[in-house]
């Protein structure tokens, strides 16, 4: 194995929220994030889309969500030159179903799953639905993901369907506003369910999105991690793995912080 090789990173990333505003346009923040692929491809080894990249998104048989040009174009790119990416859906873009793996190779994650990188234990997943409570959510999730829905929500014309999710995005998030603080061990689902599966095995890293919030925490256990990486509303935040350290950086955000212990 060549230095070159050695020294390539894995980079993960979650909530760009394509399809709203924030901090910038969701044309602007589009074009941003092509501007970060660009420059993590130089050294990138593998790419781990962690859930909610769109606001909203419903793939009919021959139909997808209007836009989103520039980055489903550098993603084509960045597959034909060779580079892994994985997507996981998320709560906003749940109803992904094959487009991007007939169109583009890269493969679809509905759930959490578990990788060995440079001999390090990985757990990686979007997040929504995990830890104690929030079963309102959770059953929610359930509905979405049933497939006779799904049917159902198919018979509706896309301009209408398409319509009647971003209208539910926005509403959501106007409901949940961000909350720039990190809750501590008996708050944060995450953390709980983080230190619920330490029980069962062990893990260096916990990797999700999905909590809006730039997060490095030390588990109960002195040594595993937990890593939120944030989002791309007002963050744009992200980890990147060296083959030895992993670290939350920030793009194009000169005051990016990180939260947790």
């Amino acid at each position: 194995m060549t230095n070159q090789q050695q020294n390539l990173k894995t980079y993960f990333v979650s909530d760009f929220h394509l399809g709203t505003d924030g901090r910038l346009t969701s044309r602007d923040r589009e074009k941003q994030i092509v501007r970060w692929l660009d420059e993590i491809v130089k050294d990138a080894k593998e790419l781990y889309l962690v859930g909610d990249v769109f606001d909203y998104w419903f793939e009919y048989k021959q139909v997808v969500p209007k836009g989103f040009v520039r980055l489903l174009g550098k993603l084509a790119e960045l597959r034909d030159n060779g580079l892994p990416i994985y997507f996981f859906t998320g709560n906003h873009d749940m109803w992904m179903f094959r487009y991007l793996e007939d169109e583009f190779d890269i493969p679809i994650y509905r759930k959490p799953i578990i990788r060995e990188i440079n001999g390090k234990k990985f757990y990686i997943g979007h997040g929504d639905g995990l830890g104690p409570g929030d079963y309102g959510y959770k059953f929610i999730k359930w509905v979405f993901g049933n497939p006779i829905c799904q049917w159902l929500f198919e018979r509706l014309h896309p301009n209408f369907g398409l319509w009647l999710m971003r209208f539910s995005s926005g509403s959501s998030r106007q409901a949940h506003p961000p909350k720039p603080q990190f809750l501590g061990e008996q708050k944060e689902r995450l953390v709980q369910f983080c230190n619920e599966q330490l029980i069962q095995g062990d893990f260096d890293y916990f990797i999700f999105g999905h909590r809006h919030l730039p997060i490095d925490h030390t588990l109960k256990n002195g040594n595993s991690r937990y890593i939120n990486l944030g989002e791309w509303i007002n963050y744009n935040s992200y980890a990147v793995f060296d083959g030895e350290q992993l670290a939350i950086k920030f793009f194009e955000n000169e005051d990016g912080t990180v939260f947790g212990k």
